[in-house]
């Protein structure tokens, strides 16, 4: 597709994510549908209920300091009938398809980045508005694309946690890497350093990027009767309200039981650092997050 094509797709993409989350909020009863959310600690009251999904559901914003990485969590769990999980599954679908596109634009044109993240949001006043009266400068662009998490089966009950010890983890070869350094002033001291040092590695030496991956909430779902595929369990990463088929009792719709955790996660790593890590601690390329993989362990 051309520039201008693919413009057209996002806005429209885009255009369909907001208006898909919106008619899902309208279809949301909170006196039919129970929701519990982490902030409360507990059932959220009705009052307050759609409100809440709907500040959860259109926060598609970054915030002063912000680090990109990381999005704004709303762990959270409603019960809905097949209406309710329709519209949150079609709501995906337009998630999915924004995302798509954005990829295109990021490959293809990148230099646009900036001006869509300033500009789609005038296309919706109502976000507009959000927007300006917050202070708010941007879109943030994960939070816009990231799914709502949807049960394909009823659950009986649901096990949350923090996860914070997540990484990525790149393979780069000593020409990759070198390329990269590449793009950094070659007059500072410490990027001539590093790139003798890089200098110095054989050049079919695998070398591994690392990234630290902000904390996240898993949830672990257990369901009622097992799936097709016979699991009768499934873990998922959630950092919207958690969607599962509703369950009838005589006191109408319940929701599964669930734990407590913590609003927030431990500061600091408890888990012990495994022994058999393939892994050096100590980056060789301080700039690039750049490791060594242990002599040991290399093929």
């Amino acid at each position: 597709m051309s520039e201008y094509q693919l413009l057209a797709a996002m806005e429209h993409a885009f255009d369909h994510v907001v208006e898909a989350s919106l008619a899902l909020v309208d279809a949301y009863d909170p006196s039919h549908f129970p929701l519990w959310t982490l902030d409360d600690q507990g059932m959220i009251d009705p009052a307050q209920a759609k409100a809440w999904l709907m500040q959860a559901l259109t926060d598609y914003w970054y915030q002063n300091g912000q680090d990109g990485r990381a999005t704004r969590p709303y762990i959270g769990l409603v019960a809905g009938d097949e209406t309710l999980m329709a519209h949150a599954r079609e709501v995906n679908q337009h998630k999915k398809a924004l995302s798509n596109v954005i990829t295109q634009i990021r490959e293809q044109h990148p230099s646009r980045m900036s001006e869509i993240k300033a500009t789609l949001p005038f296309r919706h006043p109502l976000l507009h508005d959000h927007m300006m009266g917050a202070g708010l400068a941007r879109l943030h662009l994960k939070q816009c694309w990231r799914h709502i998490p949807i049960a394909p089966a009823p659950v009986d009950r649901v096990r949350f946690a923090w996860y914070t010890s997540g990484r990525s983890i790149k393979k780069l070869s000593v020409a990759d890497v070198d390329a990269m350094l590449s793009t950094f002033d070659a007059d500072a001291s410490h990027i001539r350093i590093q790139r003798q040092t890089l200098a110095s590695l054989p050049a079919d030496e695998p070398l591994a990027q690392i990234q630290a991956q902000a904390p996240l909430m898993r949830a672990n779902l257990f369901y009622t009767d097992p799936l097709e595929d016979g699991r009768t369990r499934q873990a998922m990463n959630v950092s919207l309200p958690l969607f599962v088929p509703a369950r009838h009792s005589s006191k109408g719709i319940v929701l599964p039981q669930c734990n407590l955790p913590p609003t927030a996660p431990k500061p600091k790593r408890t888990r012990a650092q495994r022994s058999d890590a393939q892994i050096e601690d100590d980056p060789i390329i301080p700039s690039l997050r750049i490791h060594r993989y242990r002599r040991s362990t290399e093929n």
